[in-house]
């Protein structure tokens, strides 16, 4: 039942209530001032014989009309009095039993805003307004618990990524300064190598973090991603030919309009070539396709490597996630080029995913909104 309804049928009620009460009480009211107006005639003709035969006033002298009225219209005000007091408190008791579930809500607002982020309401199962009120608080904590639960998480694994190359640099600088290691350039090429790892793990930091929480600066216009796939191919192609990789692009005729970033799709795309490019071993390929399907524009990366693990599939997007952190790390990469695809693609009101491709491979994909011309 609504809380509108209930606080219809309370009113209802206490109306119900007064009215039935000066209902029973009114006939009793109104017969007690018949009888005393019709005592007051009586005295008054009585009075009146009486003088006429020299008698004084009988026994119920002072006893008028007048004050019949008054007694009968101080019944009838005592009467409502009495009836809206009790109407009263029945809607004060009613209304008891309507507000507590608030005063519960507003102990869980208490506790959740004191960092109690496991606080929950207890009111989720009423199926009224409050009930609705009530989901609405405990999908907001969970909201909240999930989000703090990740921060948390991030922290952790920033620290633990940026506790490596810190690790190394440390070592390898106290060995040359104890003579351990001698001043040379593969030693300080090592230091460079780490410090460079630092400063992207923090620059892709904060990229992500911007991303999520809407403050990265974007600007988003209809363009063309078949022009963008081919210059992101075309910069990648020196390295693809060092690794022994085949590095092309499938795009068919004719345009693909979309809503992007040039910057932050040209950004995005690389990301998607590069992690194929260092996964794929000498002889293979890569191929970057594009098309247009329900009104989005999908750019994949396919290649024919080793493939990732059906177990590894969700969490490949996910902060520092490696399937293979050894290879990882050797490769000098933040951990984080993935999770800034996707930060930049839904920055962009877009989408990304990944799938397994027979016999082996991998197929990174990321749908962005079709441009007005093209949906």
């Amino acid at each position: 039942m609504s809380l509108r309804l209930r606080l219809a049928l309370i009113f209802a009620l206490v109306a119900l209530v007064t009215a039935g009460v000066i209902a029973l009480a009114t006939p009793a009211i109104v017969q007690h001032g018949f009888s005393l107006l019709t005592d007051a005639e009586s005295l008054g003709q009585g009075q009146g014989q009486g003088q006429g035969q020299g008698q004084g006033p009988g026994p119920r002298e002072g006893r008028g009309p007048g004050r019949a009225q008054r007694e009968t219209v101080a019944a009838i005000i005592v009467l409502g009095v009495a009836a809206a007091a009790g109407a009263s408190v029945i809607g004060f008791l009613f209304a008891g039993r309507l507000v507590a579930p608030l005063g519960r809500l507003r102990d869980a607002a208490a506790d959740l805003a004191a960092g109690d982020l496991e606080r929950r309401s207890d009111v989720a199962e009423r199926r009224d307004e409050i009930g609705d009120l009530g989901r609405s608080f405990d999908t907001m904590a969970e909201s909240l618990e999930r989000s703090d639960s990740a921060r948390r998480r991030m922290f952790q694994d920033a620290a633990h990524e940026l506790r490596t190359p810190l690790t190394v640099i440390d070592a390898t600088t106290t060995a040359i300064l104890d003579g351990i290691y001698q001043h040379d350039d593969r030693h300080l090429e090592t230091i460079r190598q780490q410090s460079q790892l630092l400063s992207r793990i923090v620059d892709d930091l904060r990229t992500v973090s911007l991303a999520e929480s809407g403050r990265l600066p974007l600007d988003i216009i209809e363009l063309d991603a078949a022009e963008v796939v081919r210059d992101t191919v075309a910069g990648f192609a020196p390295a693809a030919e060092l690794a022994g990789v085949s590095l092309r692009a499938d795009l068919g005729e004719g345009s693909l309009l979309a809503r992007a970033d040039r910057q932050r799709l040209g950004q995005m795309l690389g990301a998607l070539i590069d992690n194929a490019l260092r996964h794929t071993p000498a002889g293979g390929q890569v191929v970057v396709e594009g098309q247009i399907e329900d009104g989005e524009v999908e750019l994949a990366v396919r290649d024919d490597g080793p493939g990732i693990p059906a177990e590894d599939l969700p969490n490949v997007f996910e902060r520092f996630y490696r399937a293979d952190p050894s290879r990882q790390r050797a490769s000098g990469t933040s951990g984080l080029g993935l999770s800034i695809v996707r930060a930049l693609a839904e920055a962009q009101h877009g989408r990304v995913g990944v799938e397994r491709v027979q016999p082996h491979g991998s197929r990174f994909w990321m749908r962005m909104p079709a441009g007005s011309a093209a949906a």
